[in-house]
């Protein structure tokens, strides 16, 4: 190989070294203060504290698989991060020239909502990393997916389980139906566009996608997610009678 050929290489890997040291350091800086301005243990004694906060055990169990297929099936498996979501969004990010993406673990998705905003930046997915890291140090996976479903964005205005279920469906969580919960499961993807009160047949869609997961990760049968969708107009009806 050509001199000049390894010096271009050299000044690049030197450049991309300098860069991501500054950028973990820019992370870490943001993870610090956050924590400066709200400790770990305050942060999460507010969020339990809420009004309507809602269990696990008060959770159907088909909601909860539908969570863990559609937002990080090996939860339980990896630690803060998952190294396969993360090495597939870098790849596609990269053939794509976009920050479309994320790979973002449960854990990391918790991070983002309780300390940062939704802003895609690198510095931002380094602190949320750090601020995951510091979580599962500290709290078990069942008590980081209780607090994941009771922070996220459903749409129409509806934070956390428990708001949304009774804002779509009239109904507390542990009342939803299987195709309720599905449903319900698919929406903090993209909560202003699946919202079934703004775009109910893009909710559908998204829903479908919940069921070929849940099918994937074998939490049900293709059969049995035909059946959950056969039981759609037996639950707009219930809900209409409401």
């Amino acid at each position: 190989m050509k001199k000049w050929i390894l010096r271009i290489i050299t000044a690049i890997m030197v450049v991309c070294i300098i860069f991501g040291t500054v950028i973990i350091g820019k992370g870490y800086s943001m993870f610090q203060a956050a924590l400066k301005e709200c400790s770990l243990e305050d942060k999460i004694q507010s969020i339990r504290a809420r009004e309507n906060y809602t269990t696990l055990d008060e959770l159907p169990r088909m909601y909860i698989d539908a969570v863990i297929s559609v937002e990080d099936h090996r939860f339980y498996e990896h630690g803060p991060v998952d190294i396969i979501s993360i090495g597939r969004a870098l790849w596609v990010n990269l053939t794509t020239f976009s920050l479309a993406e994320g790979g973002s673990s449960i854990t990391q998705q918790l991070a983002k909502n309780i300390y940062f905003t939704q802003e895609k930046k690198l510095e931002r997915k380094i602190a949320e990393t750090f601020m995951a890291i510091a979580l599962e140090g500290q709290y078990e996976k069942d008590e980081i997916l209780e607090l994941y479903v009771n922070t996220i964005y459903f749409g129409s205005g509806y934070y956390g389980v428990y708001n949304a279920s009774k804002g779509y469906f009239g109904k507390a969580p542990s009342e939803m139906t299987d195709y309720e919960c599905t449903l319900l499961a698919g929406l903090p993807n993209a909560p202003s566009v699946y919202s079934p009160d703004a775009n109910p047949e893009l909710s559908y869609q998204r829903q479908q996608q919940v069921l070929a997961r849940m099918v994937d990760c074998g939490y049900i049968t293709e059969e049995e997610a035909q059946a959950i969708m056969a039981n759609s107009n037996v639950d707009s009806n219930e809900k209409n009678k409401g």
